[in-house]
């Protein structure tokens, strides 16, 4: 017996050692080809240095209501582009890239808070709008972008005039479950983590197609604007530090709070953040107002950017 638990002792010590080293052995090889965000920059480009971070940003039109626009997790400011237009015959219109993505500064090492976590997210808007002399504004946040546009309006509720939510992440779409989210911090996960990040790339295209309800119209234009920040140095480290920084929104109890105007919008064939999510947020947030664009996916102002506009013109004449 006492030879059998000697056995078992040295088969258990031998798998956890397996389990502490063996994610070391993985080879992590660095990417290759990538570039500094700026030389990706277009004519109408702009970077500004908020919070400490160089945000890329591009800006439209004039005077008030301020749009600010939030784009969703994968995406840059390259998804409103259709919209962009339209919206600036309404006053300014303001695009920037969330952290992680784009061409928006990726720091790898900082003092303090992430700047990757939700409340830095939120403090970055705010720091944008004071940057930009911006004193109040609606945010157009569509999936992870409502998430932060909702956080920003319930924390400085003052700043922020109405919302557009498109298609938002408010009851699932937090990232990893909690219970997993521990393990992020290991050594061995942080060795790993760009590795699991670069699947983005492997199965991006994948997941555009899903977000649309009509992939057939997704030309390789809409594709190469996408993978377009991937070029860009650090791109899979940062989106692994944002992944570690993901947490719950903690939303849903709180819905009652959002006493400014807020429209919903979104596609009844949302297969990334189901339309039955959105029409839910509908009824839980007090007078909110809601707009389902038939045969439209999770992108709205890329799939359908007349019907979107429409929606949006009569939310802001009213």
């Amino acid at each position: 017996m006492k030879k059998f638990f000697r056995g078992l002792g040295i088969f258990i010590t031998v798998i956890i050692l397996l389990a502490l080293v063996a994610p070391f052995l993985i080879p992590v090889p660095p990417l290759e080809g990538t570039v500094a965000a700026e030389t990706l920059a277009d004519e109408d480009s702009k970077f500004i240095d908020v919070n400490g971070l160089k945000v890329h940003y591009k800006i439209y039109g004039e005077g008030e209501p301020v749009f600010i626009l939030l784009h969703g997790f994968g995406a840059s400011l390259f998804s409103w582009r259709e919209v962009t237009a339209p919206l600036a015959e309404f006053g300014t219109v303001i695009a920037y890239d969330r952290p992680a993505f784009g061409l928006t500064e990726r720091p790898l090492e900082w003092e303090g808070e992430s700047p990757y976590s939700q409340d830095a997210q939120v403090e970055l808007v705010i720091g944008l709008m004071d940057a930009l002399e911006v004193e109040k504004a609606m945010l157009i946040g569509n999936s992870a972008g409502g998430t932060i546009s909702m956080l920003t309006a319930l924390k400085y509720p003052e700043r922020i005039e109405s919302l557009i939510l498109v298609d938002p992440a408010v009851y699932a779409g937090g990232g990893a479950p909690a219970w997993i989210r521990p393990l992020f911090n290991t050594p061995q996960m942080n060795h790993l983590g760009p590795l699991l990040a670069r699947q983005l790339e492997a199965q991006g295209t994948e997941f555009i197609r899903t977000a649309w309800h009509d992939p057939n119209k997704i030309t390789p234009d809409i594709f190469a604007g996408y993978e377009k920040p991937l070029q860009t140095h650090d791109w899979d480290r940062a989106l692994w530090e944002l992944t570690v920084s993901s947490a719950e929104s903690g939303l849903a109890p709180r819905l009652s709070e959002f006493t400014m105007p807020v429209l919903i919008i979104t596609g009844d064939d949302d297969r990334i953040v189901p339309t039955e999510q959105s029409l839910r947020l509908a009824e839980e947030i007090p007078n909110a107002e809601l707009a389902v664009i038939p045969q439209c996916g999770h992108l709205p102002h890329e799939e359908k950017p007349k019907e979107f506009m429409q929606a949006l013109t009569e939310f802001i004449t009213k």
